[in-house]
């Protein structure tokens, strides 16, 4: 008897690191009637790490062990000048951090808004893919075990501009495909790490503008997508971190959207590092500018 309770003892313990460990998996945004989309044949485009053409918009859902969980979740949205997507170095490696501190991590691949094979008007396709993806995580909030209340968004880069779009110009598509799209879209709080927020030519980045606007836009459209002009009285409280010689995402985004948010009333922490450059993601091998992480993790646990 004491032979056979050992060797149960023994597998248990064999298995017990996989039933604590956190787990992953893909979903599609839509199974069909993706909104629109206007050549489901173009082939989707990966290389080096980054997307260059996406077609099949999709989440990656990382959730961490039930003992660690926190009940709070993060839409993740990379950056790449809405021309590229850096799925690794601003979205899986963001969840994997965001998991270890027992946050749930959905990491977004959306839609590229300057293939106009891919979409029929070009600016639509990457709101509507980061609109679905907040509703998604809030249907599957129970199964997921997350507080429904407690759901944000993380961009990075021009994915800070659609993640701070999300953040202005929640609800307003409509867009209406199943129960899903029923929900609320606007995030819980927002998380913008040297983010596009403006379409002005003063400061904006001159890429992001042309491959999500065009090369022509109309003074109207520039100043919907200019977020710091965006902001109401509902827009999701805000963490904000850049560096001063970022030589790509002019520093004044951030500080436009910190004002615009202050004028509000909106709650909002910002942090703004002497030398970081763009692009520093994570900042693990940077001092101290890889600090914006524990700063970012104790904003997260008491932003309400």
């Amino acid at each position: 008897m004491n032979s056979k309770k050992n060797k149960l003892i023994v597998i248990f313990l064999l298995l017990y690191p996989l039933v604590i460990s956190a787990q992953n998996f893909t979903l599609p945004l839509w199974k069909n009637n993706i909104p629109n989309l206007n050549n489901l044949n173009t082939k989707e485009q990966y290389t080096n790490q980054h997307y260059y053409i996406v077609t099949n918009p999709e989440i990656a859902v990382y959730l961490p062990s039930k003992w660690n969980n926190t009940h709070q979740a993060v839409l993740v949205i990379p950056g790449g000048g809405y021309h590229a997507i850096a799925y690794t170095w601003e979205g899986t490696d963001v969840a994997k951090w965001l998991n270890a501190n027992g946050i749930v991590a959905v990491v977004l691949k959306y839609r590229l808004p300057n293939d106009t094979l891919v979409n029929k008007i070009r600016y639509k396709s990457p709101l509507l893919d980061a609109s679905r993806a907040i509703r998604m995580i809030r249907a599957n909030a129970e199964k997921w075990d997350i507080d429904k209340n407690n759901i944000g968004v993380m961009g990075f880069s021009a994915g800070g501009h659609l993640a701070s779009t999300l953040g202005t110009h929640f609800n307003k598509e409509k867009n209406r495909i199943d129960k899903i799209d029923s929900l609320s879209s606007r995030p819980d709080f927002m998380v913008l790490v040297y983010p596009v927020i403006s379409m002005d030519s003063e400061y904006t980045h001159k890429g992001s503008k042309n491959n999500l606007l065009g090369k022509s836009p109309s003074k109207e459209l520039c100043k919907y997508y200019s977020n710091e002009k965006q902001v109401t009285a509902e827009t999701p409280p805000t963490f904000l971190v850049a560096a001063s010689d970022d030589g790509v995402v002019p520093v004044e985004n951030s500080i436009l959207f910190y004002e615009a948010l202050r004028k509000k009333g909106i709650d909002t922490e910002m942090h703004i590092y002497q030398k970081g450059g763009h692009g520093f993601s994570l900042a693990n091998k940077q001092v101290p500018l890889g600090s914006w992480k524990d700063r970012c993790l104790d904003w997260l646990k008491n932003y309400k």
